[in-house]
């Protein structure tokens, strides 16, 4: 019996429950029910325990938290297990390398992304300061904060490691606890990589919490400020969607449902060029990795009318050297499906779209791999002109449907009667080709790849979710966003305007706020240690008069020999100049001569401007003189240094900005 990890200890229902079986020989893997858990406690042992705890970190900490657990579920032998038990799904050792290793590699792009963008505090800015008066003492700022609630995650079947991670990560470092449900057919792959996690003791006590069967009434337990997160059919999700607490609680739901995903051949392509074998191997790729039970994979095959039979051919004969069979076997390309009741469903699927498409390849009920298995052929058809099927029914298996078209604007028109995909891709060498069918396809898409010769062979392929990218889709697709890297995170927080003096904003965000106070003791601020440095700590210099030779000397020093800055006549024509002007990057230039402190210390480099603007021109006879401000301070988890954002604001001698950027470097510790 499947155990649940719940409010601080495992559990083993008494019930009989549901027997789970391996997908290659049907011999019993485990039994599963939640009957006994105490949902309640669940949620409240999340609420009470986890979210404090999880909370109380930064950024940075929880996303080195996650980590951890990467590492942890990278061991070979904690690896070897999971794939071990991968193979009762039905995956191969290809499958089972998508589903545990690219679930790892979600987890660490969203620590390390995390730490690159998202500073080392528990409140994120979003965008710029809004000036909401004349005078500056009343500003605005959007920013992120984590809510005090509970994030269920319910998962599919057919990704049982990576679906389970790919939502954990991008909440835990949100701050939310998780209480993981996955599918019943592969949970006991799910149970083992959360055990191994839970025995680590990585993450905060009701940090992850795991439901080993039915969700029960486990959304009756949930209120305003909790998620559900959901990857499922359609109707499970139209179920979840008319739920009492989503509709009149205030729990946010999202949805990844249900995907006629196509892949569009251009009319630009023949079957000499490079692109009609990229096609052809991503179509055949996407039906038989997973045995093509994968959200993303290709269902709909759209290609140019008179593509149609070289399409067919080329797909079917890559499939007759796509073996079938157990998938411990290296020579197996395409194992069972996850069970003998998703082999029912793809085949009733088969048989619907049949009745306006003809079977070009592959027989549904033939008898391959090992009797006793949930196994089935790939099967190719050729969509009816009429079909309507084609674009309604989706069979989750190795199956797909070949549809033909006669102009770009038709194969748009074919690719929005799915109502709303994952992911589409279109495959061409003609940039007008794609940019029609893209624009045209991209509202009905939550991703698409523009696949060609020149991007072929770094591609990750049409079926690859990407943690940096959007993962979701509009539609029949669900509506919902996953991934997408830090707006995975900022997702699951709460995005609120807080307006106030700069004093208010700097104390609350923790970064400097222009207008707020600034400290501008004698100590040099590049003399402090990021220990010592202290937010709106500031120098301000003296000031430097440009002259003629300067801006004739960093022209010839630099090859900017632009008219402005080197022809008299032709700079009084200017209408914004109106005559010789100093080189914006010679302000920036001469800037950091005015505050920089030249002798070895806390400051070890300088690796980077942003945000650079140039408000005020300078001309021969102006003074410049600047403010540099303690805007932002960032410890680095892993090192023994930190990153320090400074405000930079260059004057001349009326007062007027004339410059603005932010200054970025790395200080000692210590």
């Amino acid at each position: 019996m499947l155990e649940s990890y719940a409010a601080g200890s495992w559990f083993r229902s008494d019930a009989e429950g549901d027997l789970l079986l391996d997908a290659t020989t049907s011999e019993p893997v485990a039994r599963i029910s939640s009957s006994g858990v105490d949902l309640g406690a669940m949620v409240r042992h999340a609420r009470q325990v986890g979210g404090p705890a999880v909370r109380e970190l930064t950024f940075h900490q929880r996303a080195m938290l996650m980590k951890d657990v990467a590492l942890l579920l990278s061991k070979p032998e904690v690896k070897d297990e999971l794939y071990d038990a991968s193979f009762k799904t039905g995956a191969t050792k290809r499958d089972s390398w998508v589903d545990i290793d690219g679930g790892i590699g979600t987890v660490f792009s969203y620590s390390s992304k995390a730490r690159r963008e998202l500073p080392n505090t528990t409140i994120a800015p979003d965008g710029p300061l809004e000036q909401l008066s004349k005078g500056g003492s009343f500003v605005g700022q959007h920013v992120f904060t984590s809510r005090p609630g509970v994030a269920v995650e319910i998962n599919a079947f057919n990704f049982p490691v990576w679906g389970m991670l790919e939502k954990l990560a991008p909440a835990f470092i949100a701050g939310l606890p998780s209480i993981v449900k996955p599918a019943s057919q592969t949970a006991y792959l799910t149970e083992l990589a959360v055990r191994r996690i839970i025995e680590a003791g990585i993450l905060p006590e009701g940090s992850l919490q795991l439901l080993a069967g039915s969700a029960g009434t486990l959304l009756d337990e949930l209120s305003v400020q909790d998620s559900v997160a959901f990857t499922g059919s359609a109707h499970t999700a139209g179920i979840l969607r008319r739920h009492e607490s989503v509709l009149h609680d205030g729990v946010s739901l999202g949805v990844e449902a249900d995907s006629l995903n196509c892949s569009v051949l251009g009319t630009d392509v023949t079957t000499d060029d490079p692109e009609f074998d990229l096609f052809v191997k991503g179509v055949v790729t996407e039906m038989t990795v997973k045995a093509g039970q994968k959200c993303t994979a290709i269902r709909r095959v759209i290609v140019p009318d008179g593509m149609i039979d070289p399409v067919i051919e080329a797909i079917s004969a890559r499939l007759e050297k796509s073996a079938v069979g157990d998938p411990r076997d290296e020579a197996t390309r395409v194992g069972p499906l996850a069970s003998l009741a998703q082999r029912d469903e793809v085949r009733k699927a088969i048989e619907a779209l049949r009745s306006a498409a003809d079977v070009v390849y592959g027989d549904p009920d033939a008898s391959v791999g090992d009797e006793r298995g949930a196994f089935i052929q790939p099967v190719l058809l050729r969509a009816h002109a009429d079909s309507t099927q084609v674009h309604d029914v989706e069979p989750f298996g190795p199956v797909a449907s070949v549809i033909g078209y006669g102009s770009a604007s038709d194969a748009v028109q074919l690719a929005a009667r799915g109502k709303g995909s994952l992911v589409g891709s279109v495959v061409t060498n003609d940039a007008d080709v794609a940019r029609e069918i893209v624009q045209g396809v991209a509202p009905w898409h939550g991703r698409i790849l523009v696949l060609n010769r020149d991007d072929a062979k770094e591609s990750t392929g049409h079926g690859s979710p990407l943690p940096v990218l959007v993962h979701g889709g509009p539609g029949r697709a669900g509506g919902g966003e996953e991934l997408g890297g830090v707006r995975g995170i900022l997702h699951h927080m709460q995005r609120t305007a807080i307006q106030g003096s700069p004093d208010m904003l700097t104390a609350i965000t923790g970064r400097w706020t222009t207008g707020s106070a600034r400290d501008t003791s004698d100590t040099h601020p590049f003399r402090k240690s990021l220990a010592q440095l202290q937010i709106g700590d500031t120098i301000e210099t003296g000031s430097r008069t440009i002259t003629g030779a300067d801006i004739d000397e960093f022209a010839a020093r630099t090859g900017d020999t632009f008219y402005a800055h080197t022809d008299p006549e032709a700079a009084a024509q200017n209408p914004i100049f109106g005559g010789i002007v100093a080189h914006g990057y010679l302000i920036v230039s001469l800037a950091a001569g005015l505050f920089v402190e030249p002798n070895p210390g806390p400051v070890l480099a300088n690796f980077g401007v942003d945000n650079l603007r140039f408000l005020t021109p300078v001309k021969a006879g102006d003074s410049i003189s600047v403010q540099l401000t303690a805007k932002q301070i960032t410890p680095r988890q892993t090192a023994d240094y930190g990153e320090v954002r400074w405000d930079c604001l260059v004057t001349n001698q009326d007062g007027e900005a004339v410059a603005t950027y932010d200054v970025l470097t790395l200080v000692a510790k210590e």
